[in-house]
């Protein structure tokens, strides 16, 4: 006989954000939730800019051997007008034997239907891309957590620069030192298990940028393309050290620890850039984003050398740094 759970899952299920990798794990927890409530239950996956009006019937109408059904209705920003009105009136008594599971991934199209699943009362699970530096490292952390290891701040921030900020990779990287260590993971176990892959990082490039060491700048921009780091991330790393260094800067002097919960960035980082800032004036900051942004423009906008574009940057920005700004 089954065993069924005292909690079934929600009737109406709205995962909403763009970051892949968290949005699979929603629809993946939602349906094993299902799943634990009957193990038997009917799971069906459509595409809502492929199914009709007519079709939704069909697919939520009860089952004729009954039980538990799971269905999962992925870009509901797709559905057509006429679909996510069969849907909204459908949500509003859904059928309690089944958990229809939709994604959105935010934004203006299809915003109105998923409204509509809110109002309607649908669970929301957010699903949004990690844009901070802070979240990035909570993620990691919590990677941690989850499978009954440790890492603190310093550790994951090295582990991010090895790796970079695609979240699966990231996930991937926590999975691995996980197996292959203790669980206990700090900054010298990154370095040690990355070895030279976070040498080359963006991050050291632009630290060395930041602080006016242009020959070692460069040293480690050349050497990073030399072994295929792809110049994305570079223009990236670039592009937040000089943004970091400018916000921590016009915070004034201060205690990192006290400055954190103002500027939204960890502690450690904020003293990084504190004594990053040392040698620059308001005026180069600003040539040096401008640098940076036009750069990240190229790299990003499929410059013919990035590679070119990358190192030009590096240029302004020491320039910058010993200019104090030429404007």
């Amino acid at each position: 006989m089954a065993r069924v759970n005292a909690a079934p899952p929600p009737s109406l299920l709205l995962v909403q954000g763009d970051e892949e990798l968290l949005a699979a794990r929603a629809v993946t927890a939602a349906v094993e939730a299902a799943r634990a409530a009957d193990p038997g239950a009917d799971v069906r996956e459509y595409e809502a800019g492929q199914l009709s009006p007519g079709e939704v019937a069909e697919m939520l109408s009860p089952s004729l051997f009954g039980g538990r059904r799971a269905l999962v209705l992925r870009n509901g920003q797709d559905a057509r007008k006429e679909l996510a009105a069969a849907l909204l009136a459908y949500a509003k008594s859904p059928d309690p034997e089944v958990t229809l599971i939709v994604t959105h991934p935010g934004g203006a199209k299809g915003k109105a239907f998923a409204d509509g699943l809110q109002k309607a009362g649908a669970t929301v699970i957010p699903a949004m891309k990690l844009k901070s530096d802070r979240d990035r490292i909570a993620f990691v952390r919590d990677e941690f957590r989850r499978a009954g290891g440790r890492c603190d701040e310093a550790a994951a921030s090295a582990l991010l620069a090895s790796v970079g900020n695609d979240l699966r990779e990231i996930a991937a990287a926590c999975s691995q030192l996980i197996a292959d260590t203790d669980g206990k993971v700090t900054e010298a176990v990154v370095a040690r298990y990355y070895k030279g892959r976070a040498e080359v990082s963006g991050f050291t490039v632009a630290d060395a940028a930041m602080i006016g060491d242009l020959p070692g700048a460069l040293e480690a921009l050349r050497w990073a393309l030399h072994v295929g780091v792809d110049p994305v991330p570079i223009a990236d790393a670039l592009a937040d050290g000089v943004r970091t260094v400018a916000r921590v800067a016009s915070a004034g002097k201060g205690n990192p620890y006290q400055l954190a919960s103002t500027l939204g960035m960890p502690a450690w980082k904020i003293q990084r850039a504190q004594e990053r800032s040392r040698g620059w004036t308001p005026d180069g900051l600003v040539d040096a984003m401008r640098a940076a942004a036009e750069c990240n423009a190229a790299v990003k906008g499929g410059a013919e050398d990035r590679g070119y574009a990358l190192e030009q940057a590096v240029f302004a920005v020491a320039a910058a740094r010993r200019g104090g700004g030429t404007r």
